[in-house]
């Protein structure tokens, strides 16, 4: 025979999982300091320089 739940503690723990999930999800985004958050700007800018640097282009120009 299946175990009886209450349905009101199973949804409120679910909503709970949840809000942690959300809660984790923004400390990642928010929770780097300023400094932090303009290193990784300036990393992830000077990799694009760098693609780009290093693109080969086609004599002929771009082929349609």
């Amino acid at each position: 025979m299946a175990d009886i739940i209450n349905l009101r503690m199973a949804r409120k723990a679910r909503a709970r999982g949840e809000a942690e999930k959300q809660a984790q999800a923004n400390r990642a985004l928010h929770g780097q300091t300023k400094t932090a958050r303009v290193i990784a700007k300036a990393d992830k800018e000077r990799a694009e320089r760098l693609l780009d640097g290093v693109k080969r282009e086609d004599q002929d120009g771009p082929k349609s």
